[in-house]
């Protein structure tokens, strides 16, 4: 079956470019489609969606843009517009792939539109600005970023390499069959979080739900992490959470490094998900400092760590932890669906645990207090006493969510 990529670009200047990568995937054996983004400039490249055409699927009208045709008025009509086509087609699956191109302009136009696009659906960005921090851009979707080196202006012995490279990775890609879907034998997904000091635990966790049938998708909660576990529950990909790190709300209540979003563990309990959740790795901040080893006078009287040279790892006392079980209390206030918090009375990750360098049990009891204290009904809550990473923890969490799901599946 022929692959069709889309081509998403200001037509009128890096029309050229995209006419190249045009011929590049032919030669390979595919179509394209593209679609211009540019709103005034006039383009010799033939086109198979017009400006005009982006404009009207957003549901604006054209000619009025045109009467002052801002980028500050135009970019979002744009990102609507080649959104919906783009999400059209990828549903009727007319396109199987698409390609950006973009300078500070370009690019983040195209993340924007590309970050609504399903995961799976292989999408890129050659960009001059890829180089350094992308995270703005890629947000939590699976976007590659090429950086073009040069600059995207006419085509040099330089660029057509690029452009060519460009064209088939994203033809490549399209002309994979994988799809993003349980095996057929297994019994659900459940979308777990970890954290680095949780990783022992995360392990064991893992090898008892693939033992009982189930596959693990496993998130780096430093941010990102929740947040595309979250969006992969609302898309349907997984049917089960172990939420076994919380460092993002700890981090997100101070606006330290894992900081995630105020939707954070509020999704699986408004999708009525069963749900296991740890308080793992929340007993700490981390903190990103621009010396190593430096640590911040407002934490120097803190106990701490390095968790390398430039994250420094503060201990939180009880008055700053009380704020975290709180907020944690506030986000399952709405719990749906079957969940219980599980609670390891010996240590939230290894830092914390007997001989750890982050031990403070008065802290400790403070933070599991106001979350016992402060959650709703709705949600069980087992104070257990262990580690988080001690096999029996993790061995009563797993199980206890493989219960949940059974019950459930029987109703």
């Amino acid at each position: 079956m022929t692959k069709k990529i889309a081509v998403v670009a200001t037509m009128d200047t890096k029309g050229i470019e995209s006419d190249f990568i045009r011929g590049e995937i032919e030669r390979l054996g595919g179509e394209t489609y593209l679609i211009n983004i540019g709103v005034v400039g006039e383009t010799k490249t033939q086109v198979d969606c017009t400006n005009r055409m982006v404009v009207e699927a957003a549901g604006e009208d054209f000619d009025k843009l045109l009467e002052s045709p801002t980028r500050q008025a135009a970019s979002p009509i744009m990102i609507k517009g080649v959104a919906k086509i783009l999400l059209d087609k990828v549903a009727a699956g007319e396109i199987d792939a698409v390609i950006g191109l973009g300078g500070t302009q370009g690019t983040p136009n195209c993340a924007q539109i590309f970050q609504q696009l399903p995961y799976g659906f292989p999408k890129i960005i050659l960009s001059t600005i890829a180089s350094g921090d992308t995270s703005g851009f890629m947000d939590i979707k699976d976007i590659t970023m090429m950086p073009s080196v040069a600059d995207i202006l006419g085509l040099n012995p330089f660029s057509r390499k690029v452009l060519s490279n460009l064209a088939g990775a994203a033809y490549g890609m399209a002309c994979s069959d994988q799809k993003i879907e349980r095996t057929p034998d297994t019994k659900g997904v459940i979308g777990m979080t970890n954290l680095g000091v949780l990783t022992e635990g995360a392990n064991i966790a893992v090898e008892l739900f693939e033992n009982a049938g189930y596959e693990v998708i496993v998130f780096h909660a430093v941010g990102t992490g929740g947040r595309a576990m979250e969006q992969m529950m609302r898309e349907g990909l997984i049917t089960a959470v172990f939420d076994y790190a919380l460092g993002e709300i700890a981090d997100g209540c101070y606006e330290c490094l894992r900081a995630a979003n105020d939707e954070r563990l509020t999704v699986a309990a408004e999708l009525g998900l069963p749900q296991v959740i740890c308080p793992g790795g929340a007993e700490h901040l981390g903190i990103w400092v621009n010396e190593p080893d430096h640590v911040p006078e407002e934490y120097k009287n803190h106990q701490y760590v390095f968790h390398n040279p430039y994250v420094f790892v503060p201990r939180l006392n009880s008055e700053e932890i009380k704020k975290v079980g709180e907020t944690i209390c506030e986000r399952l206030a709405n719990v749906k669906g079957d969940c219980c918090f599980m609670i390891p009375e010996k240590g939230v990750c290894r830092y914390s645990v007997e001989g750890g360098p982050l031990v403070d049990r008065e802290s400790d009891a403070v933070f599991f207090d106001a979350i016992e204290n402060g959650l709703p009904d709705t949600v069980e809550v087992q104070r257990l006493p262990h580690g988080a990473e001690d096999r029996e923890f993790v061995e009563m969490a797993v199980s206890k969510l493989i219960s949940m799901i059974e019950e459930t599946a029987a109703v």
